[in-house]
């Protein structure tokens, strides 16, 4: 008798994980914090996280090092209760960690140590289950795992094996100081710093290149492309599009992917580029999600208190995976993924900070997020 077919996951998703070192002193700078937080992170590790908490079954693909910290994060993954089977270890590299400093309500830098290569830049087309990955009812990648090889080979191989099928996500997810380990002899890049021993440091909350246009309602961004990175980036990032069903990113993410970041443009250019669905991340703006069949939702933020705003993003994402696998009307799923990440601003981590399907449902009743909603998780 044939052994039947194992079940297809909610979601799977794919790319980076690392150790989350965050203080546990808000408003004190690095070099006097003296306590801090370890936590499982990376947004598609948070993302698989976020979709777990909300009853989904969900895995990752992704590698780490040999070492203590990858261990930790195994098991934090389990313990998460998302399989980790496919978050294998690496022999030549150490699991990546990253630091940051907390500035509510909108100043969290970051400090990423992921050098000399990061251990889930490592996945290799030959190891993928493809099979699985094609099966599963969703499947989340990031532009991240574009930034170099063999990562980008094996990110577009697993994009191809969908074949648009189901619910593809490619989410934008741009981090200047990563590709610069694709291209090492580049100038480093308006916004970014990347430091002569090897460590990132992100400008702003999200990693991001930026330049005056964010501030201005309307403007359409050009980031400048003094290195290459920046064209080198947008290349890669049309082929995923190419292959994806939606698309997730916030306006400069959008400027990268599209030469746009006027909201509607760019969910317009992104539409253009092959998905079904767009969804243009605005923070405080609220949230623009755009379909091909013409239906723009445009959805406000709930209003809440900010400690950390580094996971929300990662809040949203697992909501939205959640939110689509339901079938709902897209201004629901809008609803739904604002409010995860509005729980998730309001509290100090990210992966244990994941809200649970009535603390989501509560805030969207209340239509904030209230003091006592910010202590159910750490």
């Amino acid at each position: 008798m044939p052994e039947p077919k194992p079940e297809p996951y909610d979601v799977i998703t794919m790319g980076r994980i690392g150790v989350d070192l965050y203080p546990l002193q808000i408003g004190v700078p690095l070099a006097r914090v003296e306590t801090f937080g370890k936590f499982l992170g990376g947004s598609p590790s948070n993302v698989a996280v976020a979709a777990a908490r909300l009853g989904r079954r969900t895995a990752v693909v992704t590698r780490t090092g040999r070492d203590a910290f990858g261990d930790y994060l195994r098991h934090q993954l389990r313990e998460f209760g998302v399989d980790d089977r496919w978050a294998t270890p690496v022999d030549a590299y150490p699991t990546p960690i990253t630091f940051c400093e907390v500035f509510p309500p909108d100043d969290f830098p970051l400090y990423f140590y992921r050098h000399p290569k990061a251990p889930d830049l490592e996945i290799r087309t030959e190891e993928l289950d493809l099979d699985a990955i094609r099966s599963a009812r969703v499947f989340w990648a990031t532009g991240t795992g574009l930034c170099a090889e063999p990562s980008r080979t094996s990110t577009l191989a697993a994009l191809r094996a969908r074949g648009r099928s189901g619910i593809t996500v490619f989410d934008l997810d741009w981090r200047p100081m990563f590709w610069g380990e694709a291209t090492a002899d580049a100038a480093t890049p308006p916004g970014a710093a990347v430091a002569p021993n090897g460590i990132g440091r992100a400008p702003d909350p999200h990693g991001r290149l930026s330049d005056a246009s964010d501030q201005v309602p309307g403007a359409s961004a050009r980031v400048p492309d003094t290195s290459g990175r920046v064209t080198h980036a947008a290349t890669r990032y049309r082929e995923a599009l190419a292959l994806a069903t939606v698309a997730v990113g916030n306006p400069d993410e959008c400027a990268i992917a599209t030469g746009e970041s006027e909201p509607y443009a760019a969910a317009r250019a992104l539409i253009a580029a092959g998905v079904e669905l767009a969804v243009v991340k605005r923070g405080p703006a609220g949230v623009l999600a755009v379909h091909r069949d013409g239906t723009v939702t445009d959805v406000p933020p709930l209003p809440v208190e900010v400690v950390n705003g580094l996971g929300a993003g990662d809040a949203f994402g697992g909501a939205l995976c959640h939110g689509l696998l339901k079938g709902w009307e897209t201004a629901r799923i809008m609803r739904y993924a604002n409010a995860a990440g509005a729980i998730v601003a309001s509290r100090l981590s990210c992966s244990s900070a994941m809200p649970f399907p009535h603390e989501v449902e509560a805030v969207l009743t209340e239509g904030a997020v209230t003091a006592h909603r910010t202590g159910a998780a750490p």
